[in-house]
């Protein structure tokens, strides 16, 4: 596809075992002309490829099947790009990578609250695209307790409900993810990097403040409205959320 890959040719092979059958991949695309390079190269480096394409491709009754990966092209701007990622989530939790022209900061988190699981930015090379599908495509699945607690804090992952002194936090899906992150590593200090990779699952440059603001939004709806403060900033490590006497 003319302007989204740079140096296909020089790939880096993805090792497959021939004996476990291949990772299934839903490619979604709302212009048909824009699938087969993307198609020929994962399916070349062993993955399986489902197509979706047109204006409906969204609605697919194929989103609601077992997929390893949901690859979505492109995040449209404005209030469309935003209904495409809605109408993924609303049909299946796998993890969803966007491929889009927008390389912004707000666009970025506004992605990634929407439930986007991450973002490559076009123009990309085949290597790019095989290591941000393969790493999110071969996540292990942890099988954890549905409902978290800490204090007077209570997260249900199942209902994604959280509240605190029984009166419920309307968090955004972004919000919602990085008090998970938090709360299950509760009292251990983490720092923007491990934040970053847990919740934006990238590597944090230092070049924004993405995960301070993220955490500042958090703070403003999980401590501000109450008395006891559990969201713990540790100078020059990062932050903690623990209870901590007299906070």
């Amino acid at each position: 596809m003319s302007g989204s890959f740079l140096g296909a040719g020089h790939a880096r092979a993805v090792q497959i075992d021939d004996e476990i059958d291949p990772l299934r991949i839903l490619l979604i695309d709302h212009q048909s002309t824009q699938c087969k390079s993307f198609s020929e190269g994962l399916e070349s480096n062993g993955f399986a490829i489902d197509i979706a394409t047109g204006d409906n491709a969204t609605a697919n009754a194929a989103l609601a099947e077992d997929y390893a990966l949901i690859l979505l092209n492109s995040m449209r701007t404005g209030h469309a790009g935003c209904s495409a990622v809605q109408a993924i989530r609303r049909k299946t939790d796998a993890p969803l990578l966007v491929l889009t022209e927008r390389d912004s900061v707000a666009a970025r988190i506004a992605g990634l609250e929407l439930g986007a699981s991450d973002y490559l930015v076009k123009p990309f090379s085949l290597s790019d695209l095989l290591g941000r599908v393969t790493a999110l495509a071969r996540r292990p699945r942890v099988v954890r307790q549905p409902v978290l607690r800490l204090g007077d804090l209570e997260l249900d992952e199942r209902t994604t409900r959280c509240t605190r002194e029984g009166v419920e936090l309307d968090l955004t899906r972004m919000e919602f993810a990085l008090l998970l992150v938090l709360l299950r590593s509760q009292g251990e200090v983490l720092s923007r990097q491990q934040l970053s990779q847990r919740v934006w699952h990238r590597e944090f440059d230092g070049k924004n403040n993405a995960v301070d603001v993220a955490v500042l939004r958090l703070r403003s709806k999980l401590d501000a409205p109450f008395e006891k403060r559990l969201l713990h900033s540790v100078r020059g490590e990062g932050y903690v959320l623990e209870e901590r006497p007299g906070a």
